[in-house]
């Protein structure tokens, strides 16, 4: 069941943005997003971890962990969804300085343990842009590499997500490759329509193995533009998305407003969604 609790934003869209990045972790203003969410009625927040400054992150830090278990249960707000983006501005299947790739995945494995500690289920590694995979050697690597954490997985009770860049029936060939329940799909409505895949296709293929959602509306080979106003087919994804009897989280990770309307713009998204749930 589609659930208006199941509502989450990405973190760093409750403050203004860095620059001209539409998505970054916000450093000097983390904590005060729980508040901002708070007075929406949000109660989930998906963190973010980008390379750089990575293990000053919050999330990776004594101090950190036990300053995020304090904000959540003060304002009520969970973090239970992680998006890896520094996964993908440093692949470490892509890493030939073997020193640097073993590195990289034991970043992995600290991120994991350290989100397992604040009792997050889902980890998204995204596989698109720097990310994406680009041939077998790379997708044999990450699968091989990947697999060897099937029982860490289960212990630490978190799940990796994808986010990819292949077409439908790619997806589901690529996903039904890891044969566990550990891994699964991020399904990004936007990235989907940027790409002009058949939402309908999508579904079929690898529907199953959806577990967590970002909400986003992206023109046809374009940018992210304001919900509704890009290529994304809402009514039929939800149509979709309630077939399956989907009861994940929803992941508001839409288009940047004006700097300074950043909450006005989050409520409008929220109504807007009020539609389809």
């Amino acid at each position: 069941m589609l659930e208006k609790k199941k509502i989450g934003i990405m973190q760093g869209r409750l403050s203004k943005p860095r620059g001209k990045l539409i998505q970054s972790f916000p450093t000097k203003t983390w904590k005060k997003e729980f508040i901002a969410a708070k007075k929406l009625s949000i109660n989930l927040i998906e963190w973010t971890l980008d390379f750089k400054n990575l293990h000053q992150n919050p999330l990776l830090t004594e101090r950190g962990i036990k300053d995020i278990n304090l904000l959540s249960k003060k304002h009520n707000v969970k973090i239970k969804t992680i998006t890896g983006d520094c996964f993908m501005q440093k692949p470490f299947w892509k890493q030939k300085n073997k020193k640097i790739m073993l590195s990289l995945i034991s970043d992995l494995k600290k991120i994991l343990t350290s989100a397992s500690r604040l009792k997050v289920k889902y980890l998204t590694i995204p596989l698109v842009d720097r990310g994406s995979i680009k041939n077998k050697s790379q997708e044999n690597f990450l699968i091989k590499e990947l697999l060897k954490l099937k029982n860490f997985l289960k212990t630490k009770k978190i799940n990796i997500l994808f986010e990819t860049d292949l077409p439908p029936k790619e997806s589901y060939l690529f996903i039904k490759k890891f044969n566990c329940k550990s891994f699964g799909i991020n399904y990004d409505i936007g990235n989907s329509a940027s790409m002009n895949f058949n939402p309908v296709n999508e579904f079929k293929y690898y529907g199953k193995y959806i577990k967590n959602v970002h909400i986003k509306d992206r023109k046809k080979y374009g940018n992210t533009v304001k919900l509704g106003n890009g290529n994304a087919n809402f009514s039929l994804i939800f149509k979709l998305l309630k077939k399956i009897r989907y009861n994940g989280y929803l992941i508001l990770q839409t288009a940047r407003s004006e700097s300074g309307n950043e909450l006005k713009n989050i409520s409008n998204n929220i109504k807007f969604l009020d539609q389809y749930i």
